[in-house]
């Protein structure tokens, strides 16, 4: 197979290459914009679109049929990222993304859609405050285009993928929901429990023989059991190595689950001047800022001691009181979110202190009920790791087969 070489690398010598308005209707003159009180006044079954998909549902629609829309603004234009998806039906378009349809005969909707992800659109970008993909530069957008029924069946390939993909997004969805249930039927009822008392601190009901307690109140009684992250000026961006003491940020925690990936280093000097904030596996860590606020996690033993950032706070919990994983969990539950906002400071990020930290209440059951509640909920964690890391497997799957099948590296037969 003979191969030429393009600006946007090597295609087949029987491929063309073009600009994607040769290819595409453009149908922008048809948006129309609305603002959230007006979808409020017209909510319905039609989606109301974005540059990202689908925002809104309203009680009308301004296209119909099947369309690719690409973000104009407000989108991501990287290569692999969403930069465009597909809507059929009946549906609305706001004026944050274009709407085009392939021309009959010459292309397919799913293959451009296909194409424009793969694709490093950032070139085409423009605006230094607020980026934008403006008509004048999405037309000349260039693209690879293969006959159009090697198009069709690069598309049928390719979205087989993104089915894959969406039954494990269902069953993470499922999961979600099994787990916000049990959690809430755990944490306020606990297990096999006949008599309950109303708790005025926690605005619900508990059972009888559990305690309502303050976070410091499980804490270990020790002189730093319970910390503040150094300050912000302590661990500077330069002072980050390739290898040594891992250092807990923002990112790494998500609610009852510890982020590996992405984890940045100090050296054991630097770690041993900051030994205050020294964080090990059992700790549990907490975000003080954020979308969610409050958000924590145990702190896993892949490595032996640990560094926090500023953002975050570190318990050590007492294990002969409580359970750091029923913690995390009563933590990352409404009970705790509903306490951490009404403390919370700020208005466009919400902020909340140590000090306040400390004060929040928790219920607190005995011990080994404790632990089997959060025996319970980890292993409802566990199915989610696992259904995580199949759809991420199902990614890279896909970015193979999108660099193989867009560049013509590997022919489909027709």
């Amino acid at each position: 197979m003979n191969y030429r070489e393009i600006p946007i690398g090597k295609i087949p010598e029987d491929w063309e290459i073009v600009r994607l308005g040769e290819v595409v209707e453009i149908h922008d003159n048809k948006r129309i914009p609305l603002n959230e009180q007006e979808r409020a006044k017209m909510k319905g079954p039609y989606p109301y679109c974005g540059a990202n998909g689908i925002m809104d549902y309203i009680n009308d629609y301004i296209f119909d049929g099947e369309y690719i829309l690409l973000a104009e603004d407000g989108g991501y234009w990287g290569k692999f990222e969403k930069s465009a998806y597909i809507m059929r039906g009946k549906f609305w378009v706001n004026n944050h993304a274009h709407v085009l349809k392939a021309l009959g005969g010459v292309a397919d909707n799913w293959f451009l859609m296909y194409v424009l992800n793969f694709l490093d659109l950032t070139p085409y970008i423009v605006g230094s405050t607020r980026g934008k993909l403006n008509q004048k530069e999405m037309k000349n957008i260039l693209i690879p285009l293969p006959p159009l029924e090697e198009q069709k069946k690069i598309a049928e390939i390719l979205s087989t993928v993104d089915k894959a993909i969406e039954k494990v997004d269902e069953a993470i969805a499922r999961t979600e929901r099994l787990k916000k249930s049990l959690m809430q039927e755990l944490l306020t009822r606990g297990i096999g429990h006949k008599e309950f008392k109303f708790s005025k601190e926690l605005s619900c009901r508990i059972p009888k023989v559990w305690k309502v307690v303050k976070l410091k109140d499980i804490a270990e009684k020790t002189r730093n059991s319970f910390v503040d992250g150094p300050f912000g000026s302590d661990l500077k961006k330069e002072e980050f190595v390739d290898y040594g003491i891992p250092v807990i940020q923002l990112h790494n925690v998500r609610e009852d689950i510890f982020v590996a990936n992405e984890l940045k280093y100090i050296t054991e000097e630097k770690f041993n001047k900051l030994i205050r904030h020294e964080t090990r596996p059992g700790d549990v860590v907490i975000t003080k800022l954020g979308d969610p606020i409050a958000q924590a996690c145990v702190v896993p033993d892949m490595f032996e001691k640990y560094m926090i950032v500023a953002d975050c706070v570190r318990l050590r919990v007492d294990k002969k009181i409580a359970d750091p994983y029923f913690v995390q969990y009563v933590i990352n539950s409404r009970i705790i979110r509903r306490q951490a906002l009404a403390k919370a400071k700020g208005t466009t990020r919400k902020r909340i202190n140590l000090s306040e930290i400390r004060e929040l209440l928790i219920p607190l059951p005995p011990l080994l009920e404790q632990q089997k509640i959060a025996e319970i909920l980890s292993t409802i964690d566990k199915k989610l790791e696992l259904e995580r890391k199949r759809k991420e497997k199902l990614e890279k799957i896909k970015r193979g087969l999108m660099n193989d099948l867009l560049t013509g590296k590997v022919r489909v037969k027709i």
